[in-house]
């Protein structure tokens, strides 16, 4: 029988603990990054079975070396994985082993060694963003029917609160508040956090109506928006707005041939933090918009536009009349020297 320090030693050993009770109990992760770092060790876990043919009785955490995770991430790679999805797998690994070294000593070296693995090069992308001509065509596309009504709502809503689609579909009723002076929404985000968000009197008008259709009860605690499954109301899914994202999109695109080939939630998001940044709202502003808990995560949407950057330029190239950088008289330059 294998001794309990034996067992202790086995990399896998502490994935459950960790998973289930350290994330979300000690460090209040939230469902979805737990499921990420659950995916990130489910990879690994098949990558020692399956690749390099190692017991999980046999694998180690000293099995864990610098090559191995060289190794490792160029398997990633090759498997077609993206460069940030490699790192974000990385991460989640270099995460565990500082857990498990925190509550043994010896495994520290081992984490220090993980986190010497470097990450990929991420190749910067151009991130798509909608004119503000496309964006008031898609927002006009729904008919006015009750469905239309619904759609439109949630195009608006995402647009003018730079709302994540998940924050958006987890909104209630007692989530909205177009009674005070500043109508606002109240968002429950990543990391557990809260934050209010203030709305357009333009989009309290569409709010209104849509809840006199969809909620003439008002009860407090039923969804904004929401989908019937055998007469009940429940969640509306992801991909039933993703759905309703391209349906609109695919509309105008014959009359607007610059809108992105592909539309998605996040993009009107990004949309209206990048036309925000355009319009002369401070970063650290549109970061508390976002819900973002640093404004190096917002500075991706922090876009110049061309007029921004003309004029810019324009600023940079005022005339100016040069003096000359030596006086004419052989006396004053050879005082200016510092000679007699």
């Amino acid at each position: 029988m294998k001794s309990k320090n034996n067992i202790q030693e086995l990399f896998f050993s502490r994935t459950s603990d960790y998973l289930n009770h350290y994330l979300p109990n000690q460090v209040l992760k939230s469902n979805h990054t737990i499921e990420t770092y659950r995916d990130a060790l489910t990879v690994l876990r098949r990558y020692v079975t399956n690749q390099k043919q190692i017991s999980l009785r046999k694998f180690r955490f000293d099995d864990c070396t610098h090559d191995f995770l060289l190794d490792y991430v160029a398997f990633l790679k090759d498997s077609g994985c993206a460069e940030r999805t490699c790192n974000n797998r990385l991460a989640a690994l270099r995460a565990y082993l500082w857990y498990a070294a925190d509550s043994d000593i010896s495994l520290q070296s081992i984490a220090l060694t993980a986190s010497k693995v470097p990450f990929l090069r991420v190749p910067k992308r151009t991130r798509e963003t909608i004119s503000e001509e496309d964006l008031a065509a898609l927002l006009a596309a729904p008919p006015n029917t009750k469905i239309g009504l619904r759609d439109r709502m949630i195009m608006i809503l995402l647009y003018d609160s730079a709302i994540r689609v998940s924050e958006l579909l987890a909104l209630k009723m007692s989530s909205v508040n177009t009674q005070s002076c500043i109508p606002y929404i109240r968002i429950h985000g990543k990391g557990d956090k809260e934050r209010t968000v203030s709305i357009t009197d333009k989009t309290v008008t569409h709010l209104n109506v849509y809840v006199e259709k969809y909620h003439p009860k008002k009860e407090g605690n039923s969804f904004l928006f929401y989908t019937l499954i055998h007469g009940q109301a429940g969640m509306m899914s992801t991909g039933n707005v993703e759905r309703i994202l391209k349906k609109y999109a695919d509309i105008i695109r014959p009359d607007h041939p610059n809108l992105p080939k592909h539309v998605y939630p996040h993009m009107v998001r990004r949309s209206r933090a990048t036309n925000l940044y355009q319009n002369g709202v401070e970063l650290e502003l549109v970061s508390r918009i976002l819900g973002h808990s640093s404004t190096e995560t917002t500075r991706i949407y922090a876009v110049p536009s061309i007029e921004m950057m003309r004029e810019a330029m324009e600023k940079g190239n005022l005339a100016v009349s040069e003096a000359p950088l030596w006086p004419e008289a052989d006396e004053e330059m050879a005082r200016l020297c510092g000679l007699r």
